[in-house]
């Protein structure tokens, strides 16, 4: 019996009773907040001890303050890099303005300065032409007295067209104005017969007080041998003045 009971009081199911005091509720709720203070105390202590040990704070702050500084910094020398960038844009915008300028500039010139030497050109044959031209005491005039035709000219050029030109002249000091008729005649041969032919136009009206120039072109048949051109200046039906040159 008594081992019975010995062995039931040690089994888990054998019934205990604990006698304890009561205490108020106002003390278990103060040993309960200091208990809280405690541990909250021991872990606040504990971090600071932890970043004591790592060297954080001190050099956390120092490293805030340099990175600080090192942002100014960069910031300053990206403000002064901004503008120097925008300076050396401007700089090339302006090289690139003047570059396009000159570029222009040197066209314009190049088309001028072409311009000018076909001017030159013009202006050297005209001179050539007009020096052939001066009256001389021996030239042969109409039996009118004054008007005369000088330096005719003919050339059969690459594409069958025969392009002359002529002066036609009065070499009075105080003429009266002439008009009339210039007349051009080609000549030649054809399948070995003469040939003679005309611009379709026909003669052309005159109209000159000192001098007139006149020229023209006239497309040749492709079976006609041209000879030579021959060119009459009319007051009506009266011829003032003829002159003939061969085609060479």
């Amino acid at each position: 019996m008594k081992l019975r009971l010995l062995m039931r009081r040690l089994t888990v199911s054998a019934p205990r009773m604990a006698v304890r005091s009561p205490l108020p509720w106002p003390l278990r709720w103060a040993f309960f907040a200091i208990v809280v203070g405690f541990c909250a105390a021991i872990a606040l202590w504990a971090f600071e001890f932890g970043r004591d040990i790592a060297g954080l704070d001190g050099g956390t702050k120092e490293q805030l303050q340099q990175a600080l500084k090192q942002i100014d910094a960069l910031r300053i020398q990206l403000d002064e890099l901004t503008h120097e960038r925008d300076k050396a844009q401007s700089v090339a915008n302006t090289a690139d303005t003047v570059l396009t300028t000159e570029k222009v500039a040197q066209e314009k010139l190049l088309i001028l300065n072409r311009q000018l030497e076909l001017d030159n050109q013009r202006l050297k044959d005209d001179l050539g032409f007009f020096e052939q031209l001066i009256p001389t005491a021996e030239a042969t005039l109409n039996a009118g007295g004054t008007l005369a035709i000088r330096g005719l000219q003919a050339e059969v050029l690459k594409t069958g067209e025969v392009k002359w030109q002529v002066l036609v002249i009065q070499a009075a000091k105080d003429p009266v104005e002439f008009k009339g008729l210039l007349e051009v005649v080609f000549a030649g041969v054809s399948h070995g017969k003469p040939w003679t032919g005309a611009p379709p136009q026909g003669a052309q009206p005159v109209k000159l007080k000192q001098y007139g120039r006149l020229t023209g072109l006239y497309q040749v048949p492709a079976q006609v041998e041209l000879r030579s051109v021959t060119v009459k200046v009319l007051d009506g039906k009266t011829v003032k003045a003829v002159e003939t040159v061969k085609i060479k």
